[in-house]
């Protein structure tokens, strides 16, 4: 652990110009053990990192840092991580250069985290054209088993994993304490369509709408998740929405509970699934509706708020995440301190931003 205290890392940022990239850049920049090394941007290439990222400019560490090619990364000293931050499908062309010059990558977009081909062939054909070498682990900090030994590491995508959180514990215990059907609603902010949406802000402000109904590729990611980590089949029916925010998800899980599963099992459940968990935080006992996950509790932040209430053998559960942090930038960098040794919480903030 000595050695670990004091090693430096090199890391590059693939697909560096998009929020999720700019976001990995921005918590990086206040890591003590890491040196932004490669950053790749196409379109932007040449630029300062602050012109793309006004937000970055006045940071000392960001003045002298500028995009460059994802080709130029084949002239570059190996770096000890990548991050992938390309947009989905654009990672697997790409993947041979990015293993010949990184000892790791964590990758962020959607691809490689589905096994099953068809699922595989219908929400990533790009993945599909080109699948890699060696597999990808799939990789939740709190649940996954030790620490990845795979070179390549896909973290779950950010509506993914706020729904992972919210049924773990339903399906983790001995026996499911819920019936197999689970309907989710899950809400995001416009972040998650990534900087390259097409959607006019005049038609998102104000607005609250559909995103998508009957599936999301987000909802076979969970089912292979929930039956990997706990051995149960979900017959998972997810719907997501658009929320007027610029960040944060919010999910709603509604489920029955089993014969003889009591209010106060339930409520163990989630305490014992998240206890020690430092960025997942079970709310015990709420009661007001300020008490449950809500956005203003965690964005700015790598926290997730979970909570759940039992009522007449119905269960609600509740999740709430910043979906540029916990979702997506901040999970990779607590991944990549997990595997390097690195204290869990470095370069990762715990308190939200708000209003």
């Amino acid at each position: 652990m000595a050695d670990a205290e004091h090693e430096k890392i090199r890391v590059a940022v693939l697909g560096a110009s998009g929020y999720t990239g700019g976001e990995v850049i921005r918590l990086l920049l206040e890591h003590p053990q890491v040196e932004l090394a490669f950053l790749s941007a196409e379109r932007a290439a040449g630029s300062a990192v602050g012109s793309i990222h006004p937000w970055l400019r006045n940071h000392p560490k960001a003045s002298g840092l500028t995009f460059r090619p994802l080709a130029e990364l084949a002239d570059t000293d190996t770096v000890d991580v990548a991050f992938g931050c390309l947009p989905t499908g654009a990672l697997p062309e790409q993947l041979p250069l990015v293993a010949d010059r990184a000892k790791r990558v964590l990758n962020l977009g959607g691809d490689f985290r589905l096994r099953d081909e068809k699922q595989v062939g219908k929400h990533y054909p790009g993945t599909a054209a080109h699948p890699p070498l060696d597999d990808f682990a799939y990789y939740v900090p709190e649940l996954s088993p030790g620490i990845p030994e795979s070179r390549f590491v896909s973290l779950p995508g950010c509506m993914a994993v706020t729904t992972i959180y919210a049924l773990y514990p339903l399906f983790a215990a001995a026996g499911p304490l819920v019936a197999d059907r689970v309907v989710v609603d899950a809400k995001t902010g416009s972040t998650g369509g990534g900087r390259g949406s097409g959607e006019q802000p005049a038609e998102r402000s104000g607005n609250f709408r559909v995103h998508k109904l009957h599936g999301h590729r987000h909802a076979p990611e969970v089912q292979q998740a929930i039956a990997d980590f706990t051995g149960a089949a979900v017959d998972l029916r997810f719907s997501t929405h658009s929320l007027d925010v610029s960040r944060g998800i919010m999910v709603t899980a509604y489920s029955e509970l089993r014969p003889g599963v009591s209010a106060l099992d339930v409520k163990r459940a989630y305490a014992k699934a998240y206890v020690g968990k430092q960025f997942v935080r079970v709310r015990p006992a709420p009661k007001a509706p300020q008490d449950f996950p809500m956005l203003k509790a965690v964005t700015g932040s790598n926290v997730a708020e979970v909570a759940v209430s039992v009522r007449d053998g119905q269960c609600v559960t509740v999740a709430a995440l910043d979906n540029l942090i916990k979702g997506a930038a901040g999970q990779a960098i607590q991944a990549m301190n997990l595997i390097h040794g690195f204290d869990e919480a470095a370069g990762l903030p715990i308190t939200a931003v708000s209003p």
